[in-house]
């Protein structure tokens, strides 16, 4: 599907959509829990059901009514079967340790992309707790069998802190244990956002000098559970607001652990008109300056920040950005194609990208990738070019939001 905007400024109120990030994880532990479990969210994106999927192919049941989703647990047996991945990475890193908690046999598939991002580190962890694997380890399609023991497991952090959530749920599943990490964690708080999940079901997360050690019975949920807004994807309404209207972004929780929560204060350092009220905030259009910004541990905002930073007066510098080439595109090639089909200056080297901002762009047709953050921001990118902005493969917001284009629309965008 291809998408053509007009561009011009967009102004209005929208409340963010609910966090995939929590989601994928509420999910799990309400389908590892003592008994049915509400939660109060009914938007699910093509991630969030892989994993749903994932979880109803080991035994538990979802029911979707009106603005809940109704969990019925697996219970004490899981069944023997293939989980389709598609091509959500959070699916896949955390359902591998979840399925060796429950013991049955399970394979494994999904897209070709996913496939090619990095699993071995966990897939040995695994291992080295007693999994074995049939076939496939370190790749897709791959299988497994046998349970994981409680005990010590050793992972390196500098990968994906998805390893590190995914044996964390898992040992709240099986009666706790502990992980020692090496090397330095990426996206930590990612992590955080696992360990407040996971109390949220009865299960405590102790961080350690080395790591972490998980305490739990099993998951107690408390009967309903709500989903808060993500900052990852409100990212987006935010930026244009910055570069061209006014946006109020209701549902965001000021005192939330995502990382990306930090697009705030990015977008006020950078000079943007922003005010907050309760779980509001609203972002005026302003003159905005450039940045030099740390990235370790935002990845998925840097493309849309390039956005933002083409549309400041000045050169721009994100760094720590390695992990980029492996997210759904490669991110730092993906994010430079698009600047550059758009007009404007970017050039990247291995671990940083510059951008040289003049406040516009010109326009233009920009290729997705498949990847939805990069859909998301040549969207928003529209708001300060003088010609139109084609966006090749643009379903591929469904990934992670797919009200994306119909929110673009309520708040004045011309989708052509």
């Amino acid at each position: 599907m291809n998408v053509t905007i007009q561009p011009h400024e967009l102004c209005g109120e929208l409340c963010a959509p609910p966090s995939k990030s929590f989601m994928h994880r509420i999910l799990i532990c309400a389908a590892l829990a003592d008994k049915r479990t509400e939660i109060k969210c009914s938007e699910l994106s093509e991630d969030t059901r892989a994993t749903m999927n994932a979880l109803s192919a080991l035994g538990a049941q979802f029911e979707i009514k009106e603005n809940s989703i109704f969990v019925t647990p697996v219970g004490e047996r899981a069944r023997e079967c293939e989980i389709d991945c598609k091509e959500s990475g959070s699916t896949f890193r955390f359902m591998l340790p979840v399925a060796a908690s429950l013991g049955e046999k399970v394979s494994f598939c999904g897209s070709q992309r996913l496939g090619e991002r990095p699993i071995l580190p966990l897939c040995e962890c695994l291992e080295s707790g007693g999994v074995v694997f049939c076939r496939g380890k370190g790749t897709l399609p791959c299988e497994i069998e046998g349970k994981m023991k409680n005990g010590v497991y050793e992972i390196t952090g500098d990968v994906s802190s998805q390893f590190i959530s995914g044996l964390m749920m898992a040992l709240g599943n099986i009666g706790g244990g502990e992980i020692k990490i090496t090397g330095k964690i990426k996206s930590a708080p990612y992590i955080k956002i696992t360990a407040e999940v996971m109390k949220s079901f009865g299960a405590e997360v102790i961080k350690t000098d080395y790591g972490y050690i998980v305490k739990s019975d099993g998951y107690k949920t408390t009967g309903e559970v709500f989903v808060e807004g993500d900052l990852s994807n409100a990212a987006f309404h935010l930026a244009i607001g910055a570069l061209g209207g006014k946006i109020r972004l209701s549902g965001l929780n000021e005192d939330t652990v995502q990382g990306d929560g930090k697009i705030v204060d990015i977008l006020k350092e950078m000079g943007a008109d922003i005010t907050r009220e309760n779980d509001a905030v609203t972002v005026r259009k302003s003159l905005l300056s450039p940045i030099h910004l740390d990235c370790e541990d935002i990845p998925d905002i840097v493309p849309v920040l390039c956005v933002v930073a083409s549309g400041a007066d000045g050169e721009s510098i994100f760094y720590n950005i390695k992990r980029l080439r492996e997210k759904e595109s490669d991110r730092v090639e993906s994010t430079c194609a698009l600047i550059k089909a758009l007009g404007g200056k970017i050039t990247a080297d291995e671990n940083s990208i510059k951008v040289v901002g003049t406040g516009k762009l010109r326009g233009g047709t920009v290729d997705s990738f498949n990847d939805h953050r990069i859909a998301m921001s040549a969207a928003a990118a529209s708001v300060i070019c003088d010609e139109n902005v084609t966006i090749k493969g643009a379903q591929a917001v469904n990934k992670s939001y797919p009200d994306f284009f119909e929110k673009f629309t309520l708040l004045g965008g011309e989708i052509i």
